[in-house]
Formats: C-alpha cells, sequence, structure tokens
C-alpha cells in the first residue's frame, strides 16, 4: 500500500469504501459519490471474464466497486474531466489495481471511436440527471457538468453504449423515475431493450427517488421490476437491506 501522502493534492481526503480495504481519494470541491453510485454498484451484474466500461466515471467509484463485488477481467473507466480522471487514477494506484482498472480521459460523445465497436461486454453509467437549465445552476462547473445535461445528453449515452456493447452485452444505469418513459423509449430505438428495473424510495411511503435500469442489446422485449428499495425506516435509520449493500 502506498503512502497516502504521495498521492492527495491540497483539500483532497481519503474515504474508506469499507470493502477490501479500499479508499478513493475525493475532494469536497468537486463532485463526491453519493449513494446512488453505490447502489448501482449492487445491482451490477459482471460475470467471470467480462470487460466493463464505465462511462462518466467521476472519481472512479464504480470500477472500484465492481472490481471489489465481481470477478470481470478488467475495468475501464472514461472521464471527460481531467482534474476527476487524475483523482480516479491516483485512487486505482493507491487500490493497487493497475492491472484491473484503467481510467481514460475522453468524451462520452466520441465513446465509440475511443474504444470501437463491440468492445465491451458490460457498461455502466451514473449520468447527469437534470436536462439543460433544469433545476439550479450551480456555480461549481464540476458539479454541475456532473448533474447536468451539458456536455453529454440521455440519447448521447445510449447512442454510443449500443455501438460499444457486444452482441447481448448488459447496459447498466441509475437514474430518475421521472424520465422513465423518455428512457425506456430511446433505449428500445437503440436496440438496448429494458430487462430489469427496481425503484428506490427513500421512506417506504414516500414516492422513488431513484431507479436502477438493465438493459440488454439485441434483448426481446420483456421486463421484470423487481422489489422496490427503501433506504430510511421512519426514525431516519437505514434499513437492513440498505446496510447489506
Amino acid at each position: 500500500m502506498m503512502n497516502k501522502r504521495m498521492l492527495l493534492r491540497p483539500g483532497e481526503r481519503l474515504d474508506d469504501l469499507q470493502i477490501k480495504g479500499y479508499e478513493i481519494i475525493q475532494s469536497p470541491g468537486r463532485f463526491c459519490f453519493g449513494m446512488d453510485a453505490v447502489l448501482l454498484s449492487s445491482f451490477v451484474k459482471v460475470k467471470k471474464g467480462e470487460r466493463v466500461l464505465d462511462l462518466g466515471t467521476g472519481t472512479g467509484i464504480l470500477p472500484i466497486l465492481l472490481e471489489a463485488k465481481n470477478d470481470g477481467e478488467f475495468y475501464t473507466g472514461l472521464e471527460l474531466q481531467e482534474e476527476s480522471a487524475d483523482m480516479a487514477r491516483r485512487s486505482v494506484r493507491y487500490n493497487g489495481l493497475e492491472r484491473k482498472i484503467e481510467i481514460i480521459t475522453g468524451d462520452i460523445r466520441e465513446a465509440a471511436s475511443i474504444f470501437g465497436a463491440s468492445s465491451f461486454e458490460v457498461i455502466t453509467v451514473n449520468p447527469p440527471y437534470m436536462i439543460g437549465e433544469h433545476g439550479m445552476k450551480n456555480e461549481n462547473e464540476a458539479l454541475y457538468i456532473a448533474r447536468h445535461e451539458v456536455m453529454c445528453t440521455l440519447e448521447d449515452i445510449l447512442r454510443e453504449s449500443a455501438k460499444i456493447l457486444n452482441w447481448k452485452g448488459r447496459f447498466y444505469m441509475v437514474h430518475r423515475p421521472f424520465r422513465l418513459p423518455e428512457i425506456f423509449t430511446k433505449m428500445s430505438a437503440y436496440g438496448i431493450e429494458p430487462k430489469r428495473m427496481r425503484l428506490v424510495h427513500p421512506y417506504m411511503d414516500k414516492e422513488p427517488n431513484m431507479v436502477l435500469i438493465e438493459g440488454l442489446r439485441g434483448g426481446k422485449p420483456r421486463l421484470t421490476v423487481e422489489a422496490p428499495l427503501v433506504v430510511y425506516h421512519k426514525d431516519g435509520s437505514y434499513t437492513q437491506e440498505l446496510l447489506n449493500i
């Protein structure tokens, strides 16, 4: 294990991922991972020998968690913002995962040109949820890019994923339920058929605020809706399932 001080920059911190002793470098001034990334990492299924691409990987949280939880062959993260990509690379080095994870700086809109057709069995993405100016614009550009579709849209993600995925390859995404009609329509239009879905509720009696989706390139229409995941008990404590995740 490398010395922490060798890889940390001013203002950064190391967060314990509570799995395999892994830690991740984050900066409070940039976009830090949230519960959505953790939930997606447990929803994704990676089989032995499969190659995984995480689009818009940020500081690399999904490749690191997926490596810890699955038996895939190799994990690649694509990130547009060099500062975030640099943090992700240093986290990979800190955890000694250079032979399992690679972080590449690049644009999701050019992903197929970067990686080539049918080059991955699995794609994951925790995309910007907000359309254009929807919601308040944050003065922090890094946060704004992470939360709003200013550098890539849902259509960009699905178009490139359809090219990059192998036939019968799997696509995993976490998003907001209010965009489900658009998500399903565009997934089907690009030949990625929605196959599995799980809604995430903050409380049992509250409407869902996240949705986990699995799609299959070239799949036939048939959607399985899993039991909802509830995050909090009424007293604000985590449910047992959430704690297990």
